[in-house]
């Protein structure tokens, strides 16, 4: 019920924004559940870096999916999109450069 409920609402709070407003607004959103997902999933990583590159190589569907679980909670779903997005080469070659370098100072 919550996520028929977030995929319902989110859409209509994003439709009366600018496009650079709903843009920023599923980004902060999907950052949230995504720091969930990388702080359970991936311990040891550095957060930040890991959720820029992340943000950076997700496609908008894949934002807005993660926007709309920042509603209703991290699910398997939440997950697969996240695992989905750092398994591509350009995420990967992100977090080579920006993680490994945080995991060292």
């Amino acid at each position: 019920m919550k996520r028929l409920f977030a995929l319902i609402v989110l859409p209509l709070i994003l439709a009366a924004c600018t496009p650079a407003t709903q843009d920023q607004i599923a980004r902060d959103a999907a950052r949230s559940t995504i720091s969930k997902v990388v702080v359970d999933r991936f311990p040891g990583v550095p957060v930040q870096p890991a959720i820029d590159c992340i943000i950076d190589n997700a496609s908008s569907t894949q934002i807005f999916a993660l926007a709309a679980d920042s509603v209703t909670g991290p699910t398997q779903s939440t997950v697969e999109v996240v695992s989905d997005i750092v398994s591509k080469p350009e995420t990967l070659t992100c977090l080579a450069a920006e993680g490994l370098p945080a995991l060292i100072r």
